[in-house]
């Protein structure tokens, strides 16, 4: 893991909020794994118990197979004999499955444009506001594109959101085109100097030509008209659901090149576990995690912390001062009054589509997007 994501977790307060956050998996976890620990001799039913304990948590098959394999390895190369002498090799072997890559997190010292997809309820819009709120504490600029016009709802918490953070928000009315608030909003971080763009976007998995469509528009807008622009798409997925978010985050992946996930609600969860099942079966890191309703409590994610916060390693250190004072906010926040979409009227959106930019579009009309394949090619092929 790069020193920047080793300097985070060791913030003051970072640990104790995510040792608190991951409390209902920890004692699904660590009793069991307590237990299996207290056994007399290393063999065969202290790896299967172990491996069925790791399974039990969301942890996966094939992760936990991965896991114990590793383990077996240190336990033979460390001539280890007690089973309570695992508990250290078996962090390692977890953070070893985990850790996420040097250049995970370059993008927030770039110009760039992150996208979010999610579907409703798992904390996309949050998630989208805490993130402003955190890189503009960080100092850089950053605007906020409300992409989600199914719901009037989207629009009314990412607004309040940007007035809680203090960032500006391009936004238009229910109902309008997502890719021409794309527009708006490029045009605006361009005019504003802007480091950041964070657009919240719809996620209809029901309907995944029509998802495919609308993000395909979107990514054609950013390609043309902030091309220089890195680009980041996180999928959002609600840890409470245990595998059915990782399901989510692989349909999300066959429609749109996903390069991490935001695991939110883990404070709510006992199923914690899911984090490992994510990075090996998909092969998607885990970027940031969300262990409470503090603007501070979605952090990045890093394998070591999370890995002693899920055994129960706690360490001492003190409370981290807050970003800002903070008030939780509910998925139904009032509305606010709008915010215009720029400081000029845009020139009409060409999409390189036709003149129906609605939201839903028909299978034929998914039938007739370009064959090219540009750096934003859905799918994996």
């Amino acid at each position: 893991m790069g020193e920047e994501n080793e300097t985070e977790a060791k913030k003051p307060g970072f640990f104790k909020r995510l040792f608190g956050g991951l409390e209902k998996t920890r004692k699904s976890i660590a009793d069991a794994v307590g237990n299996v620990f207290s056994y007399s001799k290393i063999d065969d039913d202290f790896y299967e118990d172990l491996e069925e304990t790791l399974i039990m948590a969301d942890v996966g098959i094939g992760a936990a197979e991965e896991v114990i394999e590793s383990l077996k390895e240190k336990v033979k190369e460390n001539k280890v004999k007690s089973p309570s002498e695992c508990r250290e090799l078996l962090a390692d072997s977890l953070v070893e499955l985990m850790e996420t890559g040097e250049d995970a997190y370059s993008f927030e010292n770039e110009r760039s444009v992150v996208i979010l997809i999610g579907v409703n309820g798992v904390g996309k819009t949050t998630s989208a506001g805490k993130l402003a709120a955190q890189f503009a504490h960080d100092g850089k600029k950053v605007i906020l594109a409300a992409a989600d016009t199914f719901r009037a709802a989207a629009i009314e918490q990412l607004t309040e959101w940007a007035h809680r953070a203090d960032v500006p928000i391009i936004a238009q009315s229910e109902g309008s085109d997502p890719a021409a608030v794309v527009f708006d909003a490029i045009s605006s971080a361009k005019a504003r100097n802007a480091d950041i763009l964070i657009c919240d976007t719809a996620g209809r998995l029901h309907n995944k030509k029509n998802l495919m469509n609308e993000l395909g528009k979107i990514y054609r807008v950013i390609e043309r008209e902030y091309g220089d622009a890195k680009l980041e798409t996180l999928a959002v997925v609600d840890a409470t659901t245990g595998q059915n978010a990782k399901e989510q985050a692989k349909q999300f992946s066959e429609v749109a090149h996903i390069d991490g996930i935001i695991l939110t609600k883990l404070d709510g969860s006992a199923k914690g576990g899911i984090a490992i099942a994510i990075e090996k079966e998909l092969g998607i890191p885990v970027k940031y995690i969300g262990v409470g309703e503090q603007i501070d409590d979605l952090q990045k994610f890093d394998a070591r912390a999370f890995v002693n916060a899920l055994l129960g390693v706690e360490e001492s250190e003190e409370e981290a001062e807050p970003i800002a004072e903070e008030t939780p906010v509910s998925e139904e926040a009032p509305v606010m009054e709008a915010i215009p979409n720029s400081d000029s009227e845009p020139e009409a959106l060409d999409t390189g589509d036709d003149d129906n930019h609605n939201i839903e579009q028909t299978a034929e009309e998914s039938e007739e997007a370009p064959k090219k394949k540009h750096w934003w090619s859905f799918g994996k092929g």
